[in-house]
């Protein structure tokens, strides 16, 4: 198994994005194209999948594994993979009876330090906005 582990290190500093240019649109000139970014957000916008990407960025894991990091329920935790592996962000090895987790894309960990690093300059707005409510996750969520 060794040899089929891969660890992926978040870069320190991300690109800076393309200056925008007037008249073009950075998402993209349709509907279709906005909506398949916005799908790429929601995708992330559950703290547990945040958990699990995180958890799954330095290595692969089984999904007992992902359990006992994440404390919920198998079928939870399942579900949630595989909404991760569907959307491109992980993918899945069989070995017997196990299937291990991992993430496919080191953009995934430079994404994640990006999104933590606005959250944290942006975290009393973020706290104060009363359009998008936090998630609240009970037990089994």
């Amino acid at each position: 198994m060794a040899g089929n582990v891969r660890t992926i290190t978040p870069r320190t500093a991300a690109p800076a994005p393309p200056p925008p240019v007037a008249g073009v649109s950075l998402l993209g000139d349709t509907g279709e194209q906005v909506a398949v970014v916005a799908k790429f957000f929601r995708a992330l916008g559950d703290p547990t999948r945040l958990r699990l990407l995180e958890f799954l960025l330095t290595t692969e894991h089984t999904v007992s594994e992902c359990v006992a990091r994440i404390g919920l329920s198998q079928g939870r935790v399942s579900a949630h993979l595989a909404c991760l592996s569907d959307c491109g962000y992980i993918a899945a090895r069989r070995d017997g009876r196990f299937c291990h987790y991992r993430v496919v894309d080191p953009r995934v960990a430079d994404l994640i330090v990006v999104a933590r690093a606005m959250a944290a300059d942006n975290a009393s707005a973020l706290a104060a906005c009363l359009h998008i409510q936090p998630c609240v996750h009970g037990p089994g969520a």
